[in-house]
């Protein structure tokens, strides 16, 4: 890790101290059948991109999906009062927008997680929509910012290039880590790799520490 990253890395109290207009939320547990919640409706939704109902299922479909939303409906909280996206030991941290990658190493060092594409995230021809796999990078620089010890930053730039097909229903890994360190701005690279070490897509992109107040 270079000199400029070292001087960089700040203790947690430190952190939330500097963390411009961003909200402070304290990570709300899961349920002990959250997870499983949250993968029924991953499935729903491989499900939705890879069927062709009959119009009168589509229409049970409609009214049961209209049931359940009225059920769920009446338990909406407050951004930073669900579990979603705060809990780093599910995949892709109980979030529905995230991918549901898992994080096997989270450190100063750099960020990794595993984790498939899955149908809900293919793009054509059994290969992954190149979007989700921007989202993927993106989300890992968050991870990766935190991880290192700098304070809360946004996304300035993200550039990726795709190297190869990156599969659908197949196991890969991406890593990450910060590069160097200028000022407010966190250099970061990354790559998505399959288990024999071919690289399908790489990133480098800019996190820029948030101002007081700065949203």
């Amino acid at each position: 890790m270079s000199e400029s990253v070292q001087s960089g890395v700040r203790s947690g109290d430190d952190v939330h101290e500097h963390h411009g207009g961003f909200p402070v939320f304290v990570p709300v547990k899961p349920g002990p059948n959250y997870a499983e919640f949250v993968e029924s409706f991953r499935r729903l939704q491989d499900l939705a991109v890879s069927t062709h109902l009959p119009d009168d299922v589509a229409q049970q479909a409609i009214e049961q999906a209209g049931a359940l939303a009225d059920l769920l409906d009446r338990y909406r909280v407050p951004e930073g009062k669900s579990p979603a996206g705060f809990n780093s030991q599910l995949p892709g941290r109980g979030s529905l927008l995230l991918l549901p990658w898992q994080f096997d190493k989270v450190d100063a060092d750099g960020v990794r997680a595993r984790g498939v594409f899955r149908l809900y995230h293919r793009g054509g021809n059994s290969a992954a929509h190149g979007g989700t796999i921007a989202l993927l990078f993106d989300d890992m620089l968050g991870m990766i910012v935190h991880a290192s010890g700098h304070p809360i930053a946004r996304t300035g730039y993200l550039h990726v290039n795709y190297r190869k097909v990156t599969p659908i229903e197949t196991e890969l890994v991406v890593e990450g880590r910060v590069d160097r360190v200028e000022g407010r701005k966190i250099f970061c690279t990354a790559e998505l790799r399959d288990l024999d070490g071919n690289v399908l897509a790489d990133c480098e992109a800019l996190m820029v520490q948030l101002l007081p107040g700065q949203p």
